[in-house]
């Protein structure tokens, strides 16, 4: 069987991180069968041995350069603080005309962190596949949390036109939709939509359960939907989130401002019972979230 025939777009696909994201990336590719052979790295023993019960990675190492032998595409799954510790251990074992790409919400702080340990012969196209729920771990992924979803490609320099293109099919052959755009791009973007919303998020349950009058059973006990929402947002990866906000900090920091400025203006109108200017807000952010459900709706039925 040829390769065109088979489908297969990589021939050994090696996945660093076996979490949320990283397990969902194998099972698609299972699912799709864009692959012959996928590898993973684990940093614990517990991890490794659960991603063997379940089966969805063929070979699961315990060493990245075992990991990553002889891969075509390599896929950085692990909190974006941890890129360059892992790129100088595996930089020198990649594989001539291999690929490497990541998963991290930020971009241009990738870049300035690990371009410079790239071999010559290794295309590095960063990525994001814009996906995730508040779960963790190698049992929590599944193959649909991909589709129909954005995965943003940020390819930087001088790079190589043929890497993105099989980078890009490779995403969008395990059913994402695919947006290119500048790394600085991205994180002004992922900072008001993703970024803020979970620093909110986090610093709203922190402020819920330290009030003093309020005990923190009370808090759960009469959680209405609202907050729930923010209970579940902060439920996400700990580890993975100081890293986003300690790497993207200039545009977090530029886009939170905004947002104290606007909220100062929410909190005037309530101080002066500015009714009709709550009631403009409302009614904009309605129809803005009106049209993001019909969006996705006409996008799921294509």
């Amino acid at each position: 069987m040829t390769k065109k025939e088979s489908g297969i777009i990589f021939d050994k696909v090696a996945i660093i991180g076996i979490g949320l994201i990283g397990s969902s990336i194998a099972k698609a590719i299972k699912k799709t069968q864009i692959s012959n052979n996928i590898s993973g790295y684990a940093k614990t023993h517990k991890t490794r041995q659960k991603v063997r019960e379940l089966g969805y990675i063929d070979c699961v190492e315990n060493d990245l350069v075992s990991a990553i032998k002889d891969a075509d595409l390599i896929i950085l799954c692990v909190p974006v603080g941890s890129n360059r510790e892992i790129l100088q251990e595996i930089s020198s074992s990649l594989k001539k005309g291999s690929i490497l790409t990541d998963v991290g919400s930020v971009k241009a702080e990738v870049i300035h962190q690990i371009s410079d340990l790239i071999p010559h012969g290794v295309s590095f196209i960063p990525g994001h596949p814009i996906a995730g729920t508040e779960f963790s771990g190698p049992e929590s992924g599944f193959a649909e949390l991909l589709e129909d979803k954005w995965c943003i490609l940020t390819p930087y320099g001088d790079f190589d036109k043929n890497s993105l293109n099989k980078v890009k099919s490779f995403w969008e052959r395990i059913g994402m939709l695919v947006d290119i755009m500048e790394a600085e791009q991205h994180d002004l973007i992922l900072a008001i939509t993703s970024h803020i919303p979970h620093l909110i998020a986090y610093n709203i349950v922190g402020t819920a359960t330290d009030l003093e009058k309020v005990t923190k059973k009370q808090v759960t006990q009469y959680a209405a939907g609202g907050f729930r929402d923010f209970t579940r947002i902060a439920s996400s990866d700990p580890i993975m989130w100081r890293d986003v906000f300690l790497n993207n900090k200039e545009a977090v920091l530029e886009m939170l401002g905004r947002f104290m400025e606007d909220l100062t203006d929410l909190q005037k109108a309530i101080r002066w019972k500015d009714g009709k200017k709550l009631e403009e807000l409302f009614t904009k952010t309605r129809k803005i979230r009106q049209g993001i459900i019909k969006e996705e709706k006409e996008r799921s039925s294509k």
